[in-house]
């Protein structure tokens, strides 16, 4: 866990208490945009300490998450509990040089004068703390509290906050080591940064006041600090603190309802710092572009609608291949039968009907036509639209599309717009009836682009039965 100085090195520390939420998952992708973009590492490390709420399943959401926003760590993860006797090491240093303290008073003791302090305005002071240490048995229960510098002030020059400054007398001594001899988060995170090489902590601004605790403690030590970033948390698109009533807060509920990572990739680096005025930039372009200074100070909006439009558009570009198979599981999870050639007509249709949606799950509600099998049931609803003369055109359609020489959409369109003007009738009159035929309830593309998605054979066999149930 050692690294050149010269090394930019970022982490992500989330605790595994539930799963990964949208704002965990921007901080670790700011991590990772900055090192990477400078050539650095991005490093993951799980605070699992409160044993209580840690457990596994939150451990793996976080670990299925990253990995589905393909944010991978360049080392293995460090668990923190693991490292506590490192921990006890660091504050047994700063006991014995005087940076540090026991403290014998009782919970209720600790309690009682804690309440005084309160209200008298003032920050709570252990009685222990200026005794002679003599006086202590170490082998009775006992906490060991941080002794802070008196007079004095912690000034912190913080890349997105700017320079803020904490007056020593208003922090308290905090506690490093508990009763039971575990060690406290803000001990912990000292200790693992310092020793992961970690030069850039970037975090959420409810860590803001951690950063003077913590920065005393690191002066303690001798050791340097890093360079501190706290990013204002992410709002609900009212503006109020993102909670569930704005919905999807976890990562894996994005993935359920059909995004794309590489979208939320693009969105969320979006959400709260700007390159301009560019909202649609590859990986490669965000690691070039980003950095601390195009962080805003001001608490981000969460906004579907600028979601769903970034995930339209990478949605666009992506594989066809891989959005059939995406969409083939949607539609496996949805109930539907497997048959062998699902995953070739999904492919087929991909091409025509990818640009008219906006998640995955859209996609799977537009190519249900193309999955469904002959011979053709059409909906009763439909039924009217290809009767009498409606299905006397299809007739004649039909026996056209037979003789047509290509099956280019743009080709179709054309023959479509000739096979307009001969009947003498625009294309909305032709078009509904059409549509049923081909697709059974009139939900599909442009005449043109079903055709095209449906294939030769398959639109002219859809066609014929629909003729049939029309006699």
């Amino acid at each position: 866990m050692t690294s050149p100085s010269s090394t930019v090195v970022t982490r992500f520390a989330p605790s595994p208490t539930g799963s990964l939420h949208i704002g965990g998952a921007r901080t670790a992708l700011f991590n990772y945009l900055y090192a990477k973009g400078r050539g650095g590492k991005f490093l993951l490390r799980i605070e699992d300490t409160d044993r209580e709420r840690s457990t596994d399943e939150a451990v793996k959401a976080i670990f299925d998450g990253l990995s589905w926003l393909e944010l991978f760590a360049d080392e293995e993860p460090v668990f923190q509990f693991a490292r506590a006797d490192r921990h006890r090491e660091v504050v047994q240093t700063l006991v014995e040089t005087g940076h540090a303290y026991r403290d014998y008073t009782s919970a209720e003791e600790t309690g009682r004068l804690r309440d005084e302090a309160k209200a008298e305005r003032r920050a709570f002071e252990s009685p222990w703390r200026d005794r002679d240490p003599a006086e202590g048995d170490p082998a009775q229960p006992h906490v060991v509290r941080f002794r802070r510098p008196l007079p004095g002030s912690v000034v912190v020059a913080d890349e997105v906050q700017g320079e803020v400054t904490w007056a020593n007398s208003d922090l308290d001594d905090l506690v490093l080591l508990r009763t039971d001899g575990a060690p406290t988060y803000n001990l912990a995170v000292v200790v693992d940064d310092h020793d992961m090489c970690v030069t850039h902590v970037i975090r959420g601004d409810d860590h803001l006041n951690n950063a003077a605790r913590q920065s005393l403690i690191y002066d303690a030590l001798g050791w340097p600090r890093p360079s501190f970033a706290h990013i204002p948390l992410i709002h609900g698109p009212d503006g109020a603190k993102l909670s569930k009533r704005h919905g999807a807060q976890a990562v894996h509920e994005y993935a359920e309802m059909g995004y794309l990572p590489e979208a939320m990739r693009n969105y969320l680096a979006r959400l709260g710092w700007a390159h301009g005025d560019d909202e649609l930039f590859s990986d490669e372009q965000a690691q070039g572009w980003f950095d601390l200074d195009g962080v805003g100070k001001a608490p981000a909006r969460l906004d579907f609608d600028k979601l769903a439009h970034v995930n339209a558009h990478w949605m666009r570009l992506a594989d066809d291949d891989r959005l059939a198979k995406q969409v083939l599981d949607v539609h496996l999870a949805r109930g539907h039968l497997l048959h062998e050639e699902d995953e070739a007509r999904l492919l087929q249709a991909m091409p025509f009907v990818k640009d008219r949606a906006k998640t995955v799950l859209e996609l799977a509600d537009q190519t249900g036509f193309v999955l469904r099998r002959r011979p053709l049931a059409i909906y009763e609803k439909a039924l009217p639209l290809l009767s009498g003369e409606a299905g006397e055109r299809i007739g004649r359609l039909r026996d056209r599309l037979k003789l047509f020489a290509s099956w280019d959409v743009f080709a179709l369109e054309a023959e479509l717009k000739v096979f307009a003007e001969e009947e003498a009738v625009g294309f909305g009159k032709i078009g509904p009836a059409v549509r049923a035929a081909l697709s059974g309830d009139g939900v599909s593309p442009d005449i043109a682009r079903t055709l095209a998605a449906l294939g030769r054979d398959e639109s002219i066999g859809r066609l014929d039965d629909a003729l049939q149930q029309t006699k």
